[in-house]
């Protein structure tokens, strides 16, 4: 028997802008088509008067995926990685057989899990315990099956206090906790995982990781859609690199990562947000982001070590929000996250302060001799800590260190780790030796 788990062939999903796609037909509707079916022949006689009508309508296509093939065998974990709007939410829609495809076909072998959208197959007027039981027939589990998992489900979601409780009073990061935790724990032969994954915690998102590296090690397979570069590399040995609904590379994880972040950004240092592409709530958006020389203020792409950086960031409040924490990380060209910092980082007491409507300004400084000669990547995201993501900007700006006159260079050493600080020496003699 073939160790092929999923294959796709030739897979194209086409949409139409502006638009309603074509849904279910009644019976009813069925037997009125095929009644019209004799005057549709003689309609197509005058198709030819028709074209060029149609091809005004051809502008409005867009192809989410154009040809794409490939192959995943039994037990691996496949990053999916990619640009907003590469395609790849709509090759696992496809995968999970919620859309269809326009052309092409997939061959699934195997009971499949997805995890695409918060709450996916949940009633909100059922309770926690209840909706175990339904989503897990969703997947085609029995009832023993579902029994003999419930209590490491209840566990892992950490909800036994509220599996009682209908879900639709549970928050957005509580959904995800047991919409996860009943999805890796029911055992499917193939787990479709979607960048949900963002709206829980950092613990719980660590939780998840490792709960997807346990299911790998049992022989089941796994696509990993996400934005998180050391993610990818550190769970998956495959990735698919998706350009404009195109495989654009497939190949090692190390590879495929490298060669997305080297080609697919280049220096950029300010842009400015709609609210669309600035948050995900309709409560909070990034309006614009800049790195600046702390020296002269102005926008730049390249430092020295001896400047340091600015980073400065405005963000606009749509209704008062409690808890806000705005979280900035700096990642370098290999997909190493080098530091991440917080707004609350100097002033903790302030975390449960209620920030009012308006436009807000922030800046971050990032001290000389800290980030050695690199290409560097900013990431913001804004969140209500243990609740929701608000915004996720992955790679938003980019700028480079440069090595020029620093003390490294003068005495003919580069300076090697992740970060390069001038640290604080002591030095005393004592009798003929220098101790430090």
């Amino acid at each position: 028997m073939s160790d092929t788990v999923i294959k796709v062939e030739n897979l194209s999903k086409k949409y139409r802008i502006g638009s309603k796609e074509g849904g279910y037909k009644t019976f009813r509707e069925t037997l009125v088509d095929a009644a019209r079916t004799p005057f549709k022949q003689i309609k197509s006689a005058f198709k030819s008067v028709k074209n060029k009508t149609d091809s005004i309508y051809e502008t409005n296509i867009i192809w989410a995926l154009k040809d794409v093939s490939f192959k995943v065998k039994l037990g691996q974990v496949v990053g999916i990685i990619g640009k907003n709007g590469a395609g790849k939410s709509t090759l696992l829609k496809i995968l999970s057989k919620i859309t269809e495809p326009t052309e092409g076909r997939v061959e699934l072998r195997g009971r499949v899990g997805s995890l695409l959208e918060v709450g996916t197959g949940f009633h909100p007027e059922l309770t926690g315990h209840e909706n175990i039981y339904l989503y897990g027939a969703i997947l085609g589990m029995d009832r023993w099956e579902v029994t003999r998992k419930f209590d490491e489900i209840v566990a892992f979601a950490d909800l036994s206090k509220f599996i009682e409780t209908p879900v639709k009073r549970y928050s957005t990061g509580m959904y995800m906790r047991l919409a996860f935790a009943v999805a890796a724990h029911l055992e499917p032969e193939v787990l479709l995982v979607d960048e949900v994954l963002a709206v829980g915690d950092a613990q719980f998102q660590k939780k998840c990781l490792g709960k997807m590296g346990d299911v790998s090690k049992e022989g089941r397979t796994v696509l990993f859609v996400s934005h998180n570069m050391p993610a990818v590399l550190n769970l998956c040995e495959h990735a698919i690199l998706l350009v404009n609904g195109q495989v654009a590379n497939s190949d090692s994880s190390e590879k495929v990562v490298t060669d997305y972040l080297a080609e697919g950004m280049k220096s950029i240092g300010q842009v400015f947000l709609t609210p669309q592409e600035g948050g995900k709530t309709g409560e909070f958006f990034f309006s614009c982001a800049s790195v600046l020389n702390p020296i002269s203020s102005d926008v730049t792409t390249q430092l020295t070590l001896e400047q340091g950086v600015d980073i400065e960031i405005e963000y606009e409040i749509i209704v008062p929000i409690k808890r806000l924490v705005i979280i900035l990380e700096v990642w370098d060209s290999s997909g190493t996250c080098v530091l991440s910092s917080t707004d609350k980082d100097q002033n903790p007491s302030t975390i449960d302060d209620i920030r009012k409507p308006g436009t807000y300004y922030t800046k971050c400084h990032i001290p000389n001799n800290l980030l050695r000669p690199n290409r560097y990547y900013i990431s913001l995201r804004a969140s209500i800590p243990l609740v929701r993501i608000l915004a996720d900007l992955p790679s938003l700006l980019a700028f480079d260190i440069l090595d020029i006159d620093s003390l490294p260079t003068k005495i003919g050493q580069g300076r090697r780790g992740v970060i390069s600080p001038v640290l604080h020496w002591y030095i005393k003699r004592k009798g003929n030796i220098l101790q430090c």
